[in-house]
């Protein structure tokens, strides 16, 4: 009688997969890196984050602060002065918090940071000591559903700088009708972020997941159909979103500080 012999544990790396299996999760680890870096650089600055009726989406909604858009006016006087002070700094944990929870995301930077499980048949780094998301602190992960309630509420926000980035002053004050680049862009990064909102598994499962027969409500069931068909598609909405959200901010950033000049298109 023949038998199987029990495969070996593969020491970090060790691997029989030809090709470059490392190259996903190393250009995974580049680009997040890279966006995390910028991201916390621009949030401490707390200027150059508006530039006319542009508004950066790393500081909308701006509650406090010193630009036009500010919703409730400057800086308090109840905020101490020792403590560093961004407008971005209070309302970045949402976005971010969605994000950094996501169920792509989650995958894609255990990959690529934790090397856990670095990539399917390769050696990781750890023993048996798996315990997946049911302890602390992965656990955590689970909040993901209520971080969907607050990014749908700031697709309202960034929806209505989008709006006001086509809504251009003259120098007697009055507003018209104008496209700007940064119009496109603020628009564009509404159009990727709300693909990647819509795509998002917790809100597949908020809209038909817990329903037994949803070919009885045909709305329901229409709404659970276009976001199956969008949540195909989430991986390509979270990078394009991610690149988009960066940009977005950077270009501002540029024409505040005078480097860039928008091109006004009408």
């Amino acid at each position: 009688m023949a038998y199987a012999s029990l495969p070996v544990r593969r020491s970090f790396g060790e691997t029989m997969r030809r090709g470059a299996w490392w190259l996903s999760p190393l250009l995974t680890f580049l680009a997040l890196g890279a966006f995390v870096v910028y991201s916390t650089w621009a949030a401490f600055q707390g200027e150059h984050y508006a530039f006319g009726n542009y508004l950066s989406p790393f500081y909308s909604p701006e509650i406090f602060g010193s630009s036009p858009h500010a919703l409730f006016g400057a800086k308090p006087a109840w905020i101490p002065s020792w403590l560093p002070f961004s407008p971005a700094l209070l309302i970045l944990w949402a976005p971010g918090g969605f994000r950094f929870t996501c169920y792509y995301y989650r995958g894609a930077y255990y990959k690529a940071f934790w090397a856990d499980p670095i990539s399917c048949a390769v050696g990781e780094p750890r023993g048996h000591n798996y315990r997946g998301e049911r302890k602390f602190p992965l656990i955590l992960q689970n909040v993901h559903r209520y971080f969907l309630y607050l990014a749908l509420i700031f697709l309202i926000f960034l929806s209505y700088d989008a709006y006001m980035s086509f809504r251009f002053s003259d120098a007697s004050g009055n507003t018209s009708f104008g496209i700007g680049l940064g119009s496109i862009i603020l628009t564009a990064n509404v159009f990727f972020l709300a693909g990647y909102t819509f795509s998002c598994h917790s809100l597949r499962h908020l809209i038909g997941g817990r329903c037994d027969e949803l070919s009885n409500k045909p709305l329901q069931c229409a709404a659970y159909n276009a976001c199956s068909s969008l949540n195909k598609r989430h991986m390509l909405f979270a990078w394009c979103s991610l690149f988009v959200v960066g940009f977005s901010d950077f270009y501002v950033r540029m024409l505040s500080m005078g480097v860039w000049t928008d091109l006004r298109i009408f």
